[in-house]
């Protein structure tokens, strides 16, 4: 569905939108994620030593994308001017409508303000549209490699 995203507005996500978040989720996803999204929850809207990092588009009244991430603080060793993108999804009806631009635009703005230098993602490397997305949102393929092992 086309929307007028004119009439979309940004905001900071609240716990009143878990709900329509795990919705959201779920139809993107195909899985039930609920302590994921319920841990994610925590830290974006309780978590007071967390800067702004969770986001909703919210289009006449309902729901309609999301986006969560981390603004790390030196933790891990990562360096304290980095964010990440964990995770975005926009309610299948509104796809290709500009909201998840609309996210990240937003996101990224906020990250600025917080001296964020570099915004990191994670993509499965066969997910093509994810990545032509943040292709199309300035993304490239980072200097770091990820490893893991079987265990």
């Amino acid at each position: 569905m086309k929307i007028d995203t004119r009439k979309a507005v940004v905001r900071p996500m609240t716990h009143a939108d878990k709900k329509a978040v795990l919705e959201i989720d779920r139809a993107v996803s195909g899985k039930e994620r609920a302590g994921y999204i319920e841990a994610k929850f925590f830290r974006a809207t309780e978590d007071k030593e967390q800067l702004l990092n969770s986001l909703v588009v919210e289009h006449e009244g309902r729901v309609v994308g999301f986006v969560m991430g981390e603004i790390y603080l030196g933790e891990f060793g990562i360096p304290n001017d980095t964010a990440a993108i964990d995770t975005i999804g926009v309610h299948p009806e509104f796809q290709r409508s500009g909201i998840a631009h609309m996210l990240l635009d937003e996101y990224k703005s906020h990250a600025r303000k917080a001296g964020v230098k570099r915004l990191h993602t994670l993509v499965e490397w066969n997910d093509w549209k994810l990545i032509h997305f943040f292709d199309s949102m300035g993304f490239s393929p980072a200097r770091t490699l990820s490893l893991e092992a079987p265990l």
